[in-house]
């Protein structure tokens, strides 16, 4: 029993004769599926709902297409994915277009595909619902962000194709009702690019600066004609939703006939039905609006006629109510009369009185008792001489004090003892050295001697002292020396 085992099972794998289906390696076989697929899967349209949905950052787009019974990995390089005519969402059910290959590192097999579409409007409608929840959640859609349409812009942007009859109806309107300055920024407005284009020409409105060499519109509007919502799919790209939710101008949406509605509609600050009526609401009709101001015109002119001969007429009845000036002044001239006689008789009056209190005084200024106030008055300043020697005393008093002051600064000057051979010690700042260690601080001295000063350079005791300078001016000399002695002139007279 052993033994049969061991013909059975080999340690070592050998070919035996007439074995023709040698071992193949993994990268072999793989490579043999691979071919196998792809001939036979060379081309495949595939209907599924799209999950694991994602972005790579080379650009290349990831997903899994599923139904309720299985699931198929797929790939869409970057260069088709830049061309899909929507952004594709998980929950989305499509129809991809591509070919079957294998992906021999993971044993696995897998669409690449080419053209992504939609399943029909259903799935363009789920799309659709779904990117405005999103956006309505964002509050792209809020009716505080909708901005006032200005009553009648000057210059007005119009984002369409340049090509199509929606122009022409603008421009036709717009004449017809009041004539404005219009900028056309061409686009396409369905297929691939449209929305790009779209956005970019919103974006680019919003952002010309005023003054510059543009023009900066007042008003902005977006428009294209009528079609299936599938030809109006660019207007409902989120690329152009938040560029028209974000635009700093007033945004008009002129998208389709009135029964179209777009997610651009809604960012708008104002939805037009039709882009005909988009112009009729953008401007007033000139000529209403003349005729308006000349009736508005006409009436203030009614009024302030009315308001004129209202006014004349109280003025009148005033008039004819207020008495005449000659009634109102009389009175008044009465009281000057009263006043001017009353005034006569006063300055009399007061001048009299005056002359007899100049009479009563005159009798006191005869020369007689003036000359006996002066004669009293000389008598007492004679009382006042007193002799110089009671004057001279306290001067020679004060003249010794001085002196003896005198004599006490020289003995405390400390350039006194100089003149006895001593030397006063100082900085170069001027300030007394008083010990060694402000000495070996200072670096540098002065030395004052009675005759001048030198400078000197300090070293440690015992080394050679080098002269560093010679002052040749004197020092000054201290206040005590600036005071002159007192002089022994006497004071000869106090007056």
């Amino acid at each position: 029993m052993d033994d049969s085992l061991s013909l059975d099972a080999k340690l070592l794998a050998e070919s035996g004769q007439g074995d023709n289906a040698p071992p193949l390696s993994v990268s072999d076989i793989s490579g043999a599926l691979k071919r196998v697929v792809e001939d036979r899967f060379g081309y495949v349209r595939i209907r599924g709902e799209i999950s694991g949905f994602k972005r790579a950052a080379s650009g290349h787009v990831y997903l899994a297409l599923k139904d309720d019974k299985a699931v198929l990995d797929g790939v869409m390089w970057k260069g088709n994915a830049g061309r899909l005519p929507f952004q594709p969402e998980d929950g989305i059910e499509v129809v991809v277009s591509g070919k079957l290959t294998t992906y021999p590192g993971r044993s696995k097999y897998q669409v690449v595909i080419d053209k992504m579409e939609l399943a029909g409007e259903g799935a363009l409608m789920a799309l659709f619902e779904k990117l405005k929840a999103k956006l309505l959640g964002e509050g792209l859609f809020d009716q505080n962000r909708k901005k006032a349409m200005p009553f009648l812009p000057r210059t007005i942007g119009i984002v369409t194709s340049p090509t199509g009859a929606v122009i022409r109806d603008i421009l036709h309107r717009l004449a017809d009702r009041c004539p404005s300055h219009v900028i056309v920024w061409p686009v396409l407005v369905q297929g691939e690019g449209a929305a790009k284009q779209i956005a970019a020409a919103v974006n680019g409105f919003s952002n010309i600066a005023p003054g510059g060499p543009v023009q900066r519109p007042d008003l902005v509007i977006v428009a294209r004609g009528g079609g299936s919502i599938e030809d109006l799919w660019s207007f409902n790209e989120e690329a152009v939703v938040r560029a028209v939710a974000d635009c700093s101008i007033p945004i008009i949406s002129a998208v389709g006939h009135e029964t179209d509605t777009t997610l651009c509609d809604f960012a708008a600050d104002l939805r037009a039905p039709t882009p005909t009526a988009a112009a009729e609401m953008a401007v007033p009709v000139r000529a209403e609006w003349l005729a308006t101001l000349s009736e508005s015109k006409a009436r203030m002119a009614r009024s302030v006629q009315r308001g004129l001969m209202t006014a004349q007429e109280r003025l009148e009845g005033q008039r004819r109510l207020m008495p005449a000036l000659t009634d109102l002044l009389r009175p008044h001239q009465q009281r000057v009369d009263e006043m001017s006689e009353r005034m006569k008789y006063g300055m009399s009056q007061n001048v009299a009185h005056a002359r007899t209190r100049f009479s009563a005084s005159a009798g006191a200024l005869r020369p007689s008792i003036l000359k006996q106030r002066v004669e009293r008055s000389q008598e007492q300043l004679k009382r006042l001489d007193m002799p110089v020697s009671l004057v001279q005393r306290p001067l020679d008093d004060a003249r010794q004090r001085l002196n003896a002051l005198w004599r006490l600064a020289e003995q405390l000057s400390p350039d006194g003892p100089l003149k006895r051979g001593y030397a006063r010690v100082s900085g170069l700042d001027g300030k007394l050295i008083a010990n060694r260690a402000a000495a070996l601080k200072a670096g540098r001295l002065d030395l004052h001697f009675q005759d001048g000063a030198i400078g000197a350079q300090v070293t440690e005791a015992g080394s050679e002292v080098k002269e560093v300078g010679i002052k040749t001016k004197k020092t000054s000399k201290t206040s005590v020396n600036r005071v002159k002695k007192p002089s022994d002139d006497r004071q000869r007279d106090l007056f």
